[in-house]
């Protein structure tokens, strides 16, 4: 018989309850003094005595209670359910002497008050009782087999509240499989002290370093769902430090919705993690019922720009990407997620095409468009200068021509801030197509909106800093950084594509929007933290190592012009900058685009420099 098995056990429980029940009745009337006759009385109404209390049992769903965690809620539901029957059985030998069963003087014979108490006292006792053996014989095997079979898994939880029991409960569940809990931390001082299902909490998270330390913590999980994001970074911070594993849990909210069960590692996004975006909504229903084409739909933002324009509405999205893999995976995505509302088309082509540009805008006639492809990798345009220029800058602009052609109303280009005095041709061809959407802005007279949206690097985007050292991680080192001093703005992949739809709502034509990226990071910091929280030590474990400024590489970025900087402004969201554009000769423009699109790629950076004056070459 398979003892694990829950139907067997509720076979095994029922089975106790009628000996219980019978057997307390019988003690009962043991120390009651009842008479041989009364004995005969309690054999006659054992069958009914025994049915209602199983009732009962089933009614208050105590078979259903899992008694290895087992608590007030789980013994109230059987002491309510003991205590109806207890009174059932008087109602019982009523009805029975109504019916001519030779029961005893309720009154003054040998079933007094008494015995009902003294038997019904008893079933509830031993029910409970055997109950919760069963709950510590669990536990206690549990923490033998774990001290004899030790995973060397040792627990600390920082959070002795609600979310911090439920992953205790999870971990005793798995058999401590996953870790053991050692000891917890909590801010509350009245939580301090006292302890959390058996682990002690020792002190608060100010004492983390101390107590891991101390209790030889392997691994610390994070369950504080409800602390501001900027406590919950202070802590990772002090967590980093400890070289311990890091987790950190779902919210309670998460959890009940089902978004997220799981405990998941730590990882750089949330230490660079910063106050959620909050978008307004009546700004972005500019996309609402409307056509939205997404060039490189596929990539890192221009994918994460399709799943938040999909929130609202939009009657169809067309996904235009060289690459078709990407695309067709996230058409697959969204299809199951929204159900085919918005409709997700897929288009494959290059914006250098304008043949190609013309025929998808023939075939949908969009009304929006997020224009998000683009070479974007410094080295590798430095060594394929025409190529940058082919892609950037006059995908761009066949983009933006077809854009007025056929009247789409709002046309959105991603920037960067490497286009801001820029010191490679990467950042001088973006910083072209800032002054391609302008130029368009003028000439089309506000029948399309043209806006760029201007933002560092994004965490985890294909091509950026944070895979290439979780490779280098996993190969076992060296990481490798190009200069010890060198910083740069960071933002998630989200948040960067939330704030470009926003700011598409926002346009009134040729502003260049630049996001709030916060402070800049140094990126030495970013491998050391990275590395421990793979569960390494910076220059023990893993070594860290400078090999100097690539070509076109500065040491920081800007995220303004000199000429901008004075005349930036807030916008009604506080995280996005808006400048006025700079004043340029359209005329002039038009000629320097020309001789660059007929340019050899050993004239293209001489090119670049008279359209973007600010562009030198770093050194």
């Amino acid at each position: 018989m398979d003892f694990t098995n829950v139907k067997t056990k509720k076979i095994i429980m029922t089975i106790y309850d009628i000996i219980v029940i019978n057997l307390s009745v019988i003690l009962a009337a043991l120390v009651e003094n009842i008479e041989l006759n009364g004995f005969m009385a309690i054999l006659q109404r054992s069958i009914p005595v025994t049915l209602v209390f199983l009732f009962l049992y089933k009614a208050f769903e105590v078979y259903k209670s899992m008694w290895e965690y087992a608590g007030s809620k789980e013994l109230s539901k059987i002491f309510g359910a003991t205590a109806i029957g207890g009174i059932s059985s008087i109602a019982i030998d009523i009805i029975m002497s109504n019916f001519g069963f030779e029961i005893s003087n309720i009154e003054g014979g040998n079933f007094g008050t008494s015995f009902y108490i003294v038997s019904t006292a008893l079933i509830l006792f031993f029910t409970c009782a055997f109950r919760l053996s069963y709950r510590f014989l669990r536990r206690s095997s549990r923490d033998l087999r774990w001290m004899f079979h030790r995973t060397n898994n040792r627990v600390m939880i920082v959070g002795a509240g609600d979310m911090g029991m439920i992953i205790i409960k999870e971990l005793e569940a798995n058999n401590y499989r996953k870790g053991k809990p050692i000891v917890a931390v909590d801010d509350n001082p009245f939580k301090q002290g006292q302890s959390i299902r058996g682990v002690p909490v020792k002190g608060s998270c100010n004492d983390i370093v101390e107590l891991a330390e101390k209790y030889r913590i392997d691994t610390i999980i994070i369950c504080i769902p409800s602390a501001t994001d900027t406590r919950v970074n202070e802590i990772l911070h002090i967590c980093v430090s400890t070289g311990c594993h890091l987790k950190i849990s779902p919210s309670v909210l998460e959890m009940v919705e089902g978004t997220e069960t799981k405990i998941r590692d730590v990882n750089i996004t949330d230490l660079l993690s910063r106050p959620e975006v909050k978008l307004d909504t009546e700004i972005c229903k500019y996309i609402t019922g409307k056509s939205i084409l997404v060039t490189g739909g596929g990539g890192s933002i221009g994918s994460e720009l399709c799943r938040q324009i999909s929130k609202y509405s939009p009657a169809k999205i067309i996904i235009f990407d060289i690459y078709e893999n990407n695309a067709y995976v996230l058409k697959n995505q969204l299809d199951k997620f929204y159900k085919g509302f918005p409709e997700i088309i897929i288009r494959i082509g290059s914006v250098r095409d304008e043949n190609r540009l013309r025929e998808v805008f023939e075939e949908f006639h969009p009304d929006v468009v997020f224009h998000a492809a683009a070479h974007k990798h410094v080295p590798l345009m430095e060594d394929c200068p025409k190529e940058a220029v082919k892609n950037n800058v006059f995908g761009t602009f066949n983009l933006a021509k077809l854009a007025v052609e056929y009247k789409v109303e709002r046309f959105v280009s991603i920037s960067t801030d490497k286009a801001v005095n820029p010191t490679n041709v990467m950042g001088a061809t973006k910083r072209v197509t800032e002054m391609i959407i302008q130029y368009f802005e003028r000439k089309c007279q506000n029948s399309t909106k043209f806006a760029a949206v201007r933002f560092g690097n994004v965490l985890g985007s294909s091509g950026s800093v944070i895979p290439l050292f979780t490779e280098q991680i996993k190969s076992g080192g060296p990481v490798t950084i190009t200069h010890p001093d060198i910083t740069r703005y960071f933002m998630t992949i989200p948040e960067a594509s939330q704030l470009v739809v926003q700011a598409g709502g926002m346009a009134s034509g040729g502003e260049i929007f630049v996001l709030d990226m916060g402070e800049p990071v140094k990126i030495l910091t970013l491998a050391e933290n990275l590395i421990s929280l793979s569960g390494y030590k910076p220059y023990v474990d893993i070594d860290i190592q400078f090999t100097g400024l690539r070509p076109g590489e500065k040491l920081y970025e800007e995220l303004a012009l000199e000429d901008e900087i004075g005349d930036r402004k807030m916008t009604a969201n506080n995280k996005i900058f808006v400048t006025s554009p700079v004043k340029m000769d359209d005329e002039l423009f038009i000629t320097q685009l020309d001789a660059l699109k007929k340019a050899e790629s050993s004239e293209i950076r001489d090119l670049l420099k008279v359209i973007v004056p600010n562009y030198h070459e770093a050194e």
